[in-house]
């Protein structure tokens, strides 16, 4: 009877004794995770702490520079980096615009070219135009047939002076090379040399630039 009590003790004790040596175990587990996060914070407080031997006052400044420098740095980047962008649209700009200008520039002189040539092939119909009315009689001046000549060849020389077609000077004028075209000498005592005497064809400039010269003569 006494052994049968004595084992039933003896499991009484291992049975108490078992969760203690549980909860041990899993109060370790628990506490590694706290220890770990405090060396963590040991780890960042270091780069916040003062070191030993500095002020205080004068190691918050050193670290409030260090800062500043390092803000300073990634500002002066991010300027150069604007920089360099807007560099790179101004310049793109410019190209356009000279694109822009060199396109309007080969366009316009296409139209004067264009123009120059239809108004090259309307001038010998304007000097027949000149030669007829030229050889119609002085009795028949106020006829109907030539006063409808005459309207036609004023309309027409309006419109082309509208467009920028100008007849050149030529007569009485000094002899330009840009704008005649010397075919002879004549002797004039009444004109000095290097006069233009007589105008044989007359010469048209379109906007400033010569479509046809003059052909005259000039005063030896």
């Amino acid at each position: 009877m006494a052994d049968q009590e004595k084992e039933i003790l003896e499991e009484e004790i291992v049975e108490e004794e078992q969760p203690v040596e549980e909860q041990s175990e899993d109060t370790a587990e628990t506490s590694q995770p706290e220890e770990k996060a405090g060396d963590d914070a040991q780890e960042q407080g270091e780069d916040t702490e003062t070191p030993e031997g500095e002020d205080p006052k004068s190691w918050a400044e050193k670290r409030a520079a260090k800062k500043q420098a390092k803000q300073d740095k990634k500002a002066d980047a991010a300027k150069e980096k604007i920089a360099e962008l807007e560099d790179r649209v101004k310049r793109q700009l410019a190209e356009f615009e000279n694109f822009r200008n060199r396109t309007e520039k080969e366009k316009q002189a296409m139209f004067e070219t264009g123009a120059k040539s239809v108004i090259e092939k309307i001038l010998p119909v304007i000097d027949n135009f000149e030669r007829g009315l030229a050889t119609v009689p002085e009795d028949q001046q106020g006829d109907a047939f030539v006063e409808g000549m005459n309207k036609i060849y004023r309309q027409m020389m309006t419109e082309l002076d509208n467009i920028g077609v100008k007849p050149i000077e030529a007569v009485g004028c000094e002899f330009d090379p840009n704008l005649h075209n010397a075919v002879m000498q004549v002797e004039n005592e009444e004109l000095e040399s290097g006069t233009v005497a007589q105008e044989l064809q007359k010469g048209y400039t379109y906007r400033d630039s010569v479509v046809r010269h003059s052909m005259v003569s000039v005063v030896s």
